[in-house]
């Protein structure tokens, strides 16, 4: 996290708790975050030199504006004014990172080898909660190499349960045994 987004993030997040509009604009910068990450272009328009401001804002509100809480819109032109709007992406999840340390939440990442079903997302959010004193929010991800289980990470902990890691332990198990047969 740059000091920048952080301190914006925290500026925004200050005003919401202020205004008791938190879960709000919690929501709008989390479309945002993810409206960025899938769109590499609206990213790179932001971050274009080329680009005027001007432009930017109305390309802006036309993705979100009819969409968002009227303190996000009003910061995203801030930002924009300001000539930060290249961080937005940054400040938006620095933001959701800084609402969660305010609600006394973590997030915890879930890799598994498929889709989860409900009862096993419900089993691995027990098994997270073990692992922390703090409300514990799952990030799922799907990786078909794990073959089977999961790896869950919480904060610096992390609990590999999966058959990938299973079967490099036996690896090296294996190539560790000394016992040569005397054929």
């Amino acid at each position: 996290m740059s000091r920048i987004a952080y301190r914006y993030a925290k500026s925004l997040l200050d005003l919401c708790i202020e205004r008791k509009e938190v879960e709000a604009v919690s929501k709008d910068m989390a479309m945002l975050h993810s409206t960025l990450m899938a769109s590499r272009d609206l990213d790179l328009m932001l971050k274009s030199p080329v680009v005027k401001g001007d432009t930017k804002l109305k390309v802006m509100d036309k993705v979100f504006q009819s969409n968002i809480h009227t303190t996000t819109n009003q910061f995203i032109h801030l930002m924009t004014e300001k000539g930060r709007e290249a961080f937005l992406k940054e400040i938006a999840e620095s933001f959701s990172s800084l609402v969660r340390k305010h609600n006394n939440e973590v997030l915890a990442f879930v890799t598994t080898a498929e889709v989860m079903n409900e009862s096993t997302r419900q089993a691995i959010l027990n098994k997270a909660q073990s692992l922390t004193t703090e409300t514990v929010t799952i990030q799922e991800k799907v990786d078909s190499d794990l073959i089977g289980g999961f790896i869950i990470r919480v904060g610096d902990k992390q609990l590999d349960a999966s058959i990938a890691s299973q079967i490099k332990q036996l690896k090296r198990d294996f190539s560790e045994n000394e016992y040569v047969s005397e054929i």
